[in-house]
């Protein structure tokens, strides 16, 4: 008699983040103010958390835009107010905001995509940026057309190159004012062999020296960020059924040192309602931040109290689990 086995599937089983702290995950001094400004974007790209797009409208509301002048003006412990989107420059409140914060001689980040320069009405952005002396952080997940192109839309990688070359004509990573940084992400695993981001400092030489080679162009820094199943993400890895796979890798790869530098831990995440949120992912996530009672809090719950100290504990989720493996991932790049 001839007998078939089945093979169990594999288990992907892990601990959940919350239990890997063995505790609470609690705040610091906030000092950066992340402000989502809505999901009006010109591109649609595949590893976009956001799902911002040329078809979504959201956009911050003029009651929250004057909330947040406010709490910018206010508080002199907010050190950088961070802009972000969908494309930020297309959203309601953005030039209010930025000039604000650059009154009050905070940092502005604005995280560009960079061909939104090329939109009709969006043309004075690079001198705008110098003029005010903002931090473009910008998308580029790889030095190479193809990859570009694949992950953020055809053409998107001439056009970035040529929004460089504009920002450096302008002094952006040569000026010590004028800060260019550029941002990669890894593309998305076809299978279970997974990898870690590569090496921050290793990766950032391979872009220096291959955009300045064939392009003429020189950047300050190189963040790597991990990709978080959130989002657009989230639902490529539920469609190739890597999810409970990929979350089981980053746990294997926790790094306890990376917990110190978390940004959830610093910072504020506003979106275009005035809702806060401890971080871009939990927003998406639609996990607002709470106070000691468990209230979902909003701008003006800290207005109203005159501090930025409302939040108990930071919410987390087992996405958390990318911000922590290996060398850590952050709005910044690695952490360690």
């Amino acid at each position: 008699m001839v007998t078939s086995t089945v093979q169990a599937p594999q288990s992907y089983a892990f601990p959940s983040f919350e239990e890997r702290l063995e505790g609470p995950l609690t705040k610091t001094q906030i000092t950066t103010l992340q402000i989502n400004l809505g999901r009006k974007c010109n591109l649609a790209c595949a590893h976009c958390h956001v799902e911002a797009g040329p078809r979504r409208t959201e956009e911050l509301s003029e009651y929250a835009c004057d909330q947040l002048v406010e709490l910018i003006e206010r508080f002199d412990q907010i050190q950088t107010v961070d802009m972000t989107g969908g494309a930020p420059e297309m959203n309601y409140g953005f030039r209010p905001i930025l000039e604000a914060a650059r009154r009050r001689g905070k940092k502005v980040i604005v995280r560009s995509n960079l061909t939104i320069y090329f939109v009709d009405g969006f043309g004075d952005l690079p001198e705008y940026f110098a003029k005010h002396q903002a931090h473009v952080v910008a998308s580029l997940p790889c030095y190479l057309q193809d990859n570009v192109d694949k992950m953020r839309g055809h053409g998107v990688f001439d056009n970035s190159i040529k929004a460089l070359q504009w920002l450096n004509k302008l002094g952006y990573g040569s000026d010590p004012n004028l800060n260019i940084d550029l941002v990669y992400n890894p593309p998305f695993p076809m299978s279970e062999d997974f990898s870690l981001t590569p090496d921050q400092v290793g990766l950032q030489a391979a872009y220096k020296k291959h955009l300045k080679e064939h392009f003429d162009i020189v950047f300050n820094q190189l963040y790597a960020i991990t990709n978080l199943p959130v989002g657009r993400s989230k639902r490529y890895f539920e469609r190739s059924g890597l999810l409970n796979p990929y979350l089981r890798f980053l746990s294997d790869n926790f790094n306890g040192v990376t917990v110190p530098g978390l940004m959830c831990r610093s910072q504020l995440s506003v979106d275009y309602h005035g809702n806060v949120f401890d971080c871009d992912f939990t927003q998406m996530e639609d996990m607002p931040a709470l106070n000691e009672t468990g209230k979902a809090l909003k701008v003006a719950d800290f207005l109203e109290a005159d501090s930025l100290d409302l939040i108990k504990p930071v919410q987390t989720d087992d996405y958390c689990y990318g911000c922590t493996a290996g060398c850590g991932s952050s709005c910044g790049g690695s952490l360690t």
